[in-house]
């Protein structure tokens, strides 16, 4: 029997980790969407991509929680973006509100699976998830890191003019202007950047990291990226279903790890069937430390207005 993955919101993140999912073709993918049409459409689409493709896998598509029952996996990706006149506490409020709502259905149709939270501000969702399923911790996560560090990766790979297979790139903390590149923990053929880069390219590199979201929207001018954070928790669905243990920088609670206890940060794990099986301490310097910190204080910021805290 093939697994279930479930994906809750049908935009093109969604949409695009639900057909990565697909094409791997070791689960059934069920697109769960509340816009009439919209899940149902966009996964007949990817059906008859499979004998182009060439997987078997079942996509369907609902505006419903029934055919999701029993999942393996969900990822949630439903939310709203932030609108002209919209504050950031507005955002954080109304996604608040559909992060809840979509937990709430999760867990009742799917009382056993592993959670993967993409809606942004993204550490704040997944905690809000966690605190709303009840779940275990290595049950509920959220994709931060594996997406951050994939820029960072492709920005040295590009830069130094080898494969991305030979680029490692460790990211921690917030997605967003509060994530925490180390650059001596990311490597090329195993040799830091550090002794391969000038400290100025590391850091026009590490900055152009901390922007790639902002970058591509300004580009994009109507919407946000969507094939590489989708792909990013397509990634996070495999490493879980083929229980591949890969260690993957994921947002989970930390409980003490990293000297903070309580709050969701990206910290590299090991993901498995069980989900977040282990977390990965670092040594890190005392700067790295604080800007880590700093990161979890935001994310204590947001739960103080969503009142968890």
């Amino acid at each position: 029997m093939r697994n279930k993955v479930t994906v809750v919101g049908a935009g093109n993140v969604g949409a695009t980790c639900a057909e990565r999912v697909a094409e791997k073709g070791y689960a059934d993918v069920i697109l769960v969407d509340i816009v009439e049409g919209l899940p149902q459409g966009k996964a007949l689409d990817m059906l008859q991509s499979g004998p182009i493709v060439g997987f078997d896998t079942n996509v369907l598509g609902s505006n419903t929680y029934e055919a999701t029952a029993n999942s393996d996996v969900v990822v949630i990706t439903s939310g709203i973006a932030r609108k002209p006149g919209m504050s950031r506490d507005d955002l954080l409020l109304t996604n608040q509100k559909i992060v809840q709502g979509v937990t709430e259905s999760v867990v009742k149709h799917s009382p056993n699976c592993i959670m993967i939270v993409v809606t942004n501000p993204l550490d704040a969702m997944t905690q809000l998830a966690l605190h709303v399923s009840r779940f275990p911790k290595h049950r509920v996560m959220g994709q931060s890191g594996v997406l951050d560090s994939a820029r960072f990766r492709s920005f040295i790979a590009a830069e130094v003019g080898v494969s991305v297979d030979d680029v490692y790139a460790c990211v921690l903390g917030g997605h967003g202007d509060t994530m925490v590149p180390l650059p001596r923990y990311s490597t090329v053929g195993g040799v830091p950047i550090t002794e391969l880069l000038p400290r100025a390219t590391i850091d026009r590199l590490v900055a152009r990291t901390v922007n790639g979201g902002g970058e591509i929207v300004s580009l994009l001018k109507t919407g946000s990226a969507f094939y590489a954070p989708g792909s990013a928790a397509a990634l996070m669905v495999n490493a879980i279903l083929m229980d591949r243990k890969k260690i993957l920088p994921c947002a989970t609670l930390l409980d003490g790890e990293y000297g903070m206890k309580g709050v969701v940060a990206g910290v590299p794990v090991k993901l498995g069937r069980r989900g977040v099986e282990q977390v990965i301490e670092l040594k890190l310097t005392p700067e790295e430390s604080a800007a880590l910190k700093k990161s979890g204080d935001a994310v204590k910021e947001l739960l103080g207005v969503m009142k968890l805290q």
